[in-house]
């Protein structure tokens, strides 16, 4: 019998989207640029197929079996993926940081950009790992790439994790610092001014963080950084409006 994927955490079985229902397991860069194009939005400067393959294939050339894939952010509640299983999960080194900065129309623009989270070095990250059965790691992961990858702004890498106090190695998407999208260096004032301002097709960027913070709270991860950003900001509005 195929093991349920929630065996584990049957808890979450209500709270992450099934990936048959995720819009994206379709996403792409194709579609990207059309609704940029019919909003009156400059172009992302988007991977091509045979760049974000290449990167692909370089994340998986040494992985073999099953692959995890640690989520730390809006993959927590949508993953979009075909997974086997579901765990909670903590990455050592790591921290949930509200430092990619977008302005090519996700959720804000060149006049009023938007906010949304990557993952940076830090003092530990908590989050989700899925895992991905052998035989699907490569479609899962053509569509998780699509996604995460669609242009630069993150280094897919294998991290050390901690599933039920044993190590695992996970896959991941972690802040390019090199990426005008990452400011690693960020104000409060300025993320505050992001999340109240920033909007685009993808929703606003106070919506990413609302959702950021309440599925947090619902699978039990606490993240200081994250209910402080929030509560600011509605404070910000509050005062501003």
């Amino acid at each position: 019998m195929t093991q349920d994927p929630f065996h584990h955490l049957p808890g979450l079985r209500d709270k992450i989207t099934p990936f048959a229902h995720s819009s994206f397991r379709d996403f792409s860069s194709e579609k990207v640029a059309a609704i940029l194009d019919a909003e009156g939005l400059p172009p992302f400067p988007a991977y091509d197929d045979e760049d974000r393959e290449a990167l692909r294939a370089d994340a998986l050339e040494d992985h073999e079996g099953d692959l995890w894939v640690f989520a730390y952010g809006s993959l927590i509640w949508d993953p979009a993926l075909d997974f086997a299983e579901v765990r909670m999960a903590f990455a050592p080194e790591h921290a949930r940081r509200f430092i990619l900065v977008d302005r090519y129309g996700g959720r804000g623009t060149e006049e009023a950009p938007g906010l949304m989270a990557a993952l940076d070095d830090g003092d530990g990250c908590d989050g989700l790992a899925f895992r991905i059965k052998a035989d699907m790691v490569d479609a899962e992961t053509e569509i998780l790439f699509r996604r995460e990858m669609i242009g630069p702004g993150y280094h897919a890498r294998h991290i050390r994790v901690e599933i039920d106090g044993e190590e695992a190695t996970a896959l991941t998407f972690i802040a390019d610092h090199d990426s005008d999208l990452i400011d690693g260096e960020i104000s409060r004032a300025s993320q505050i001014e992001c999340v109240a301002h920033g909007t685009g097709f993808l929703g606003t960027s106070l919506q990413y963080l609302e959702s950021t913070v309440s599925h947090l709270a619902e699978f039990g991860i606490v993240d200081d950084d994250a209910d402080d950003l929030l509560e600011a900001t509605k404070d910000y509005i509050a005062t501003h409006s």
